[in-house]
């Protein structure tokens, strides 16, 4: 494990956090290339991805917090400002939140830009999560005897802290799971699965469709995938041998399966959302011609 990857004078490099930022630098990337071919505003785009950044951010730590609240206890200036504890699911429920009033006042129907980000949220995760796998930060899987089993010995959160108590170090020696035990690379396997939700959103976003009908899919392959995952990471159970995680999972796949169903079955005849002029894409153009007169032109989506 790499939870620091290089240090330039006091400055650190840590890979969580190069991850994560690389993370929002390609869903910025894809929501822009989304935007362009919906021949929609980018600096709409642009605002969002902001309104994801600090509330998405915001929204994992207080999620995390709200769930361990014995991390307050212990140290709460650390807590508040540890770069680790981020939980996803909290963090997309308030960037949505937040999100959901800013296109509101703009006018814009909430459903059209959430199926623009819907592939760049896939893939973000993903890359989030190779962030999670060089950290170390236990979000690993309970031990395994396959030939892949990682050694997280390194990172930021040991093992033998991890499953201290737990029915899993009942097995060893002492009660201690070594920090050397071939654990579950729970990371990566995510980040494998979101390439191919990633690829799939992707390759069916410029079908014609309801709007609302492709974030509807993210909604139940991204909660399948975190439901799933979590049988084999070490996570207090909170009803019904559920984790948080998997009841949040739940929710999401209950809501995207309703949206698909509705989208589908219900209102499948609704046009598509156009933007109206003053919300429509504009590129400068940067070629002057021979003449030396730069004009401003409208450029329309390529649908």
């Amino acid at each position: 494990m790499y939870p620091e990857l290089l240090k330039l004078g006091p400055l650190t490099v840590h890979s969580y956090g190069l991850m994560l930022g690389i993370a929002f630098i390609v869903a910025s990337w894809l929501l822009n290339k989304e935007f362009k071919r919906r021949d929609m505003d980018i600096n709409i785009a642009t605002t969002v991805t902001l309104l994801a950044i600090v509330f998405g951010i915001a929204g994992s730590k207080l999620f995390h917090l709200a769930a361990n609240p014995g991390d307050l206890k212990n140290d709460f200036f650390g807590a508040v400002f540890s770069p680790a504890g981020l939980t996803f699911h909290g963090g997309l429920l308030t960037a949505m939140l937040a999100i959901y009033i800013y296109l509101r006042k703009k006018g814009i129907p909430f459903l059209v830009v959430a199926d623009s980000t819907a592939p760049g949220l896939a893939i973000a995760y993903g890359i989030g999560r190779i962030g999670c796998h060089l950290a170390g930060d236990g979000d690993y899987g309970i031990p395994t005897t396959l030939p892949w089993g990682t050694d997280y010995s390194n990172g930021v959160v040991k093992p033998s802290l991890m499953f201290q108590g737990s029915d899993i170090a009942a097995g060893y020696p002492n009660g201690i799971v070594p920090d050397n035990t071939p654990l579950h690379p729970t990371p990566v396997y995510e980040f494998l699965i979101m390439v191919l939700v990633f690829w799939l959103l992707w390759k069916i976003r410029k079908r014609e469709m309801p709007d609302g009908l492709l974030f509807s899919y993210y909604l139940i392959l991204a909660g399948t995938e975190r439901l799933l995952i979590e049988f084999i990471r070490l996570n207090p159970r909170l009803l019904l041998g559920l984790s948080e995680a998997q009841l949040i999972a739940l929710a999401l796949i209950t809501a995207g399966s309703a949206g698909a169903y509705y989208y589908t079955k219900i209102n499948n005849h609704k046009p598509r959302f156009v933007a109206p002029p003053e919300l429509r894409y504009k590129e400068e153009n940067s070629a002057s011609d021979k003449t030396g007169s730069g004009k401003k032109k409208t450029a329309g989506g390529n649908r």
